[in-house]
């Protein structure tokens, strides 16, 4: 963002990247991520907070491993997803920030860093369901048709949106933080919201779907329209 005072242009530090948020916390979570930007020490740098946010996802994993043989062990995940969120939600924000942003690499590195992510908390609830194991495989496939559909959106309508419509990553998160905690006091509460979870994604998915496939139709007809005004032109 740029101002100009006393006929100089001054350039203030921003978050915004073109990402387009719709999320219901998306103002709580832009002014925490703002405040934490603003004191980030200089020598974090966002390729280090892409890695941390994986290593939160291995916290997840491990604190699910635990969680077999004592329940409070599953704070451990709770705390793991605090971590992942830190890191993923931090990376490519403290980048703008500093104005200093690597669009395409961090977007690549971000999506990677995202899957590898998704598989290891995939991999801590497989082995943590040892009955419905299925859950896990389902879930982590739903997740990650959602991403799928979210490149799809960026290359049809050239729109980036991690969100549908309400929900976002942050706050399936704070569900499954929350649903942690209940599993250490209800039994079979994790697996209910991984069905519940899973089934609530794929809808979602195929609603995003099929806007996505109605965005490919529309884009088509303008360029098939565009063709055919060239063509005259010539």
């Amino acid at each position: 963002m740029t101002k100009v005072n006393n006929n100089k242009t001054v350039t203030t530090p921003s978050i915004k990247s073109d990402r387009k948020r719709t999320n219901i916390l998306k103002h709580a979570e832009y002014t925490t991520i703002s405040f934490l930007c603003k004191h980030m020490p200089s020598w974090v740098k966002p390729d280090m907070l892409t890695a941390f946010g994986v290593l939160g996802a291995v916290v997840v994993f491990i604190g699910l491993q635990l969680g077999l043989f004592n329940k409070s062990y599953l704070l451990l995940s709770v705390l793991g997803l605090a971590i992942h969120w830190f890191g993923d939600s931090l990376d490519g924000r403290i980048a703008y920030y500093r104005n200093n942003p690597r669009k395409w690499y961090g977007w690549a590195l971000d999506i990677n860093a995202d899957w590898l992510a998704t598989i290891i908390i995939g991999l801590g609830f497989y082995f943590y369901f040892p009955f419905y194991r299925w859950i896990a495989f389902i879930f982590v496939a739903a997740y990650g048709g959602s991403m799928i559909v979210a490149l799809l959106r960026y290359k049809i309508a050239d729109k980036y949106q991690i969100d549908s419509n309400s929900v976002g990553p942050t706050e399936l998160r704070i569900l499954l933080a929350a649903v942690l905690v209940i599993e250490i006091f209800v039994p079979h509460a994790l697996m209910i919201f991984g069905v519940m979870g899973s089934v609530l994604l794929i809808l979602l998915n195929t609603k995003d779907c099929m806007e996505v496939l109605k965005a490919g139709d529309h884009r088509d007809a303008k360029d098939k329209e565009l063709t055919r005004m060239e063509n005259v032109v010539v």
